[in-house]
């Protein structure tokens, strides 16, 4: 298969960029980008380190984040698997990305930037969920923030689908790597393991 080997090669098959899509980059969190992230419960956080890439979807009950100031953000790291592939990225290279998506919005809101980890009580104490803190806290500095135009929602129609594909449940993912484990019961008692293991 033909494989684009240049910058060049890659730049003949487009058009040049629309213009609106350079000018809307802001430096910092505006007034109006401030409102979005607001608004949004639901973000993926994407790294890289030298095992490769990585995206880690992240939700609160809230807003997912919290503004520190027009530059930064934080983001409280939640229980999960403890694979940590992210915030090992993190400590190893600090370059970040954030895409934050509002339900029935079809803009996605993007930004680029870097990233460190604290585990400061002054930092994790803010985060309080039902007497819990996360372990550490990513520290985000706003490089550059703009909003993705909408038709990728557009085209998946992902806020307007009225019925629910049939897709693997993570019991079924976890029994197909290994035959002996009973994904049914996994899936049955899932919601009432996590209730307790949510913050």
């Amino acid at each position: 298969m033909k494989k684009i080997e240049t910058i060049e090669a890659l730049e003949a098959l487009y058009e040049p960029a629309v213009p609106g899509s350079l000018k809307k980059v802001a430096r910092h969190i505006t007034p109006l980008y401030r409102q979005w992230i607001a608004a949004s419960k639901f973000c993926v956080l994407s790294t890289i380190g030298p095992e490769g890439t990585d995206a880690s979807p992240r939700g609160d009950d809230g807003p997912v984040v919290l503004e520190l100031d027009e530059k930064t953000l934080a983001l409280p790291d939640w229980r999960g698997n403890n694979r940590m592939d992210s915030l090992r990225n993190i400590v190893r290279d600090g370059r970040t990305s954030l895409m934050f998506m509002v339900p029935g919005c079809n803009n996605v809101v993007r930004i680029n930037g870097t990233a460190i980890l604290t585990d400061d009580p002054a930092m994790t104490n803010r985060f309080e969920q039902a007497g819990k803190h996360p372990k550490t806290v990513i520290l985000f500095s706003v490089d550059e923030i703009y909003f993705q135009c909408a038709k990728a929602i557009l085209r998946s129609r992902l806020w307007t689908e009225t019925d629910r594909p049939v897709v693997p449940t993570a019991g079924q993912f976890l029994k197909e790597l290994d035959a002996l484990f009973d994904g049914d019961s996994y899936d049955a008692g899932y919601a009432e393991y996590a209730k307790g293991r949510m913050w």
